[in-house]
């Protein structure tokens, strides 16, 4: 009985492919848009400090509001610490201002956008990345990271900018044990070894005179984990024919 296969290891669970969500700064409800009272009278909220979060790619920001309360905020560029958010009511276009999609101009760059009115942000959440507000009317559209163009209730919240920490993809890791540590930190198993490089007890694509997959590399979705590897039931093209 050979070992069993990577996909079949993880879906098993264990401390290699735990996450350590302890260490997660935004714990287990994640960063989201604080729920605000019925009314729309303008809030405001001081950046306490800035807080690096290992579980995600942007940089926090830690907000104190007037009452004491605090929450995280995931960071645009340029914010900096004592600088003031103001959040919904007739809060003005400036980078880390919290508004509904209807009251930003059209143009503007946005991110963390929800999904529903109320879910606390969904869209655009990754270092680097902005989606501009493309029109209004019954839906505000907006065009994603991807160029997609999708639209949105225009109570949705979103925050005017572009997320901190663009310049990440650009340096390189340079040695193997920085990236060892970015993929413990999420739950990620490396290195990741390719299954045609096996042998034949520890992969269905291992073994043979030179590393080739051997035989299709599409299987049934009813296939046992131990052989489920490549492309899991793959879709058909064309016509269904009767």
């Amino acid at each position: 009985m050979g070992k069993r296969v990577g996909a079949q290891r993880k879906g098993r669970g264990g401390s290699v492919y735990r996450s350590p969500g302890h260490r997660y700064k935004a714990g287990d409800n994640g960063v989201k848009y604080v729920k605000t009272r019925g009314d729309k009278d303008k809030q405001k909220a001081r950046v306490a400090k800035l807080v690096h979060d290992s579980g995600r790619t942007a940089p926090l920001a830690e907000l104190e509001y007037l009452d004491g309360s605090k929450t995280l905020m995931i960071a645009p560029e340029g914010l900096r610490v004592e600088q003031e958010i103001e959040i919904e009511g007739k809060a003005s276009i400036r980078p880390g201002n919290i508004l509904p999609l209807s009251a930003i101009p059209e143009g503007t760059p946005v991110y963390n956008i929800e999904g529903k009115p109320g879910d606390g942000g969904k869209f655009v959440r990754a270092s680097g990345t902005s989606a501009t507000v493309v029109s209004h009317g019954l839906k505000t559209v907006i065009q994603l990271p991807s160029g997609q163009f999708k639209p949105f209730h225009p109570d949705c919240r979103a925050t005017i900018g572009i997320i901190a920490g663009g310049g990440r993809r650009e340096k390189p890791f340079a040695k193997a044990g920085r990236k060892l540590k970015v993929a413990r930190a999420r739950g990620r198993k490396y290195p990741k070894v390719s299954g045609v490089a096996m042998n034949p007890v520890n992969h269905p694509h291992g073994g043979g005179a030179h590393q080739h997959v051997g035989g299709p590399s599409s299987v049934s979705k009813h296939a046992p984990p131990g052989k489920k590897v490549g492309r899991i039931s793959s879709k058909k093209k064309g016509k269904k024919r009767k």
